[in-house]
């Protein structure tokens, strides 16, 4: 036997009866609030599949919203996830979608209104043992997991871009494990997902984000196990 590790097999110390609905909900809401970058005032889940189907009995819906709160999966508070929402101002809706559709098993579509009045929308995926996905970022296919230090990158699509956003990285000595790169359209909007080994500093990320025409520059830490 290969390829599983024991965190795959047992999944995490959590609060809750499931690792895949209850802890993959913590993780999965964990790790849209941290693409979100910004505290978020709204947010509509939109529940596919198995989650759809289960997520009231399952915890899901308590453990989506402990995770936009920045709760753990073991954090015993994720049973009074519905009173703290109401109680720091955090407006949700749960929204069961039973029809057809491509999507996996486990799958969520967060709808977020964030505190600068940014509408963002977030697809993840739970695939068990508390481990999670996202796959779409305001439509722009990506795959980000959490499992490392992540760029999030949007910019207008031109030659020279991934040159510039290295060159920092290197000379702060910030290692890169993969980088996927890919654009709606030639010349118009691209992005740019780039995993490391480390977190940049601060003044790194500012340096990217100051690079003419990129609009959204978001480097997000990995998720705790």
């Amino acid at each position: 036997m290969s390829g599983g590790s024991l965190f795959d097999i047992v999944g995490p110390i959590m609060v809750g009866p499931s690792s895949s609905h209850t802890a993959g909900a913590v993780r999965l809401a964990n790790l849209a609030r941290l693409v979100a970058d910004q505290p978020i005032q709204e947010v509509e889940f939109v529940l596919y599949n198995s989650f759809a189907q289960t997520y009231q009995g399952h915890g899901t819906d308590r453990g989506l919203i402990a995770g936009i709160l920045g709760y753990g999966v073991n954090d015993e508070r994720i049973r009074d996830a519905f009173a703290l929402a109401e109680a720091q101002g955090l407006h949700y809706t749960i929204t069961p979608f039973l029809g057809a559709n491509n999507y996996s098993p486990n799958t969520v579509v967060f709808n977020m209104r964030l505190q600068n009045g940014q509408m963002l929308t977030v697809v993840g995926h739970s695939i068990g043992g508390g481990k999670v996905y996202v796959s779409k970022i305001d439509g722009h296919n990506v795959n980000i997991r959490g499992e490392m230090p992540t760029l999030i990158l949007f910019y207008k699509d031109q030659p020279g871009m991934i040159w510039q956003v290295t060159k920092i990285l290197a000379e702060q000595q910030i290692n890169i494990a993969t980088l996927t790169c890919n654009r709606n359209q030639r010349g118009v909007e691209a992005f740019m997902i780039i995993t490391l080994d480390s977190m940049p500093p601060a003044k790194a990320v500012a340096a990217i984000q100051g690079i003419p025409d990129i609009h959204t520059a978001r480097c997000i830490d990995q998720l705790p196990a």
